[in-house]
C-alpha cells in the first residue's frame, strides 16, 4: 500500500470502536459478539490510505499476506479484462478486500484504489497465525466465516455462469 501509514488500530480508540461495531453487525463476516469482536483488536493494524493510493495490485504474488475492512472511505475495485481495467465495485465501510488471498497466499484476484482518502484495518497473515495459537475460537469463527462468505460468492457465481450459459444456449439456437 504505497504511501500508506500504519499502527495499532488500539491507538485510534474511535476507529477501534468503529471496527468493533462493524464486526458485531451483520455484515460480510457475520456478527461477531462484542467480547469476540474486542479479542481481534490487538491483531488489526490502522492504514491510513491517500486518495489514489493502490492498496492491492491484480496479479501480485508477494503482497499477499493480508486481508483489509474498510472502516472510512471508498475504494475501487478494478480488473483487467481483454486488456482494459474495468471497474467490478466500489465498496466502502464494513466492507472486506483481500481475504482470498491472505488465506491461500495466492496472487491477487483484482486491484483495488482509493477513490477518496481512507482508513483501513489490516489483518496480516502471522497476525492470524497468533490469534490461532492465543484465541482460537475467536479465530475459528473469523474463518468460518470467511469461508461462508467465500461459499456466497462462489454461488453468486454459479448463478452468473447458468445465466451466461443460457444466453449462450439461446443465441445458438438462432
Amino acid at each position: 500500500m504505497s504511501g500508506s501509514r500504519t499502527r495499532s488500530l488500539q491507538e485510534a480508540p474511535g476507529l477501534a470502536q468503529l471496527a468493533v461495531q462493524m464486526l458485531t453487525e451483520e455484515g460480510p463476516i457475520s456478527p461477531f459478539s462484542r467480547a469476540d469482536a474486542e479479542q481481534l483488536l490487538p491483531y488489526l493494524r490502522l492504514v491510513d490510505v491517500p486518495k489514489g493510493a493502490t492498496l492491492m495490485q491484480e496479479g501480485d504474488q508477494l503482497h499477499t499476506g493480508h486481508l483489509l475492512l474498510v472502516l472510512e472511505g471508498q475504494i475501487s475495485v478494478h480488473t483487467v479484462v481483454a486488456g482494459a481495467s474495468i471497474e467490478v465495485a466500489v465498496v466502502g465501510p464494513g466492507d472486506l478486500l483481500g481475504e482470498v488471498a491472505l488465506l491461500d497466499g495466492g496472487p491477487r484476484t483484482a486491484s483495488c484504489s482509493a477513490l477518496s482518502e481512507a482508513k483501513v484495518a489490516a489483518l496480516g497473515r502471522q497476525a492470524l497465525h497468533q490469534l490461532l495459537q492465543v484465541n482460537p475460537a475467536v479465530a475459528a469463527h473469523l474463518l468460518a466465516a470467511l469461508g461462508r462468505r467465500m461459499a456466497g460468492r462462489i454461488r453468486e457465481l454459479d448463478a452468473q455462469l447458468e445465466m451466461y450459459m443460457q444466453l449462450v444456449g439461446e443465441q445458438q439456437q438462432r
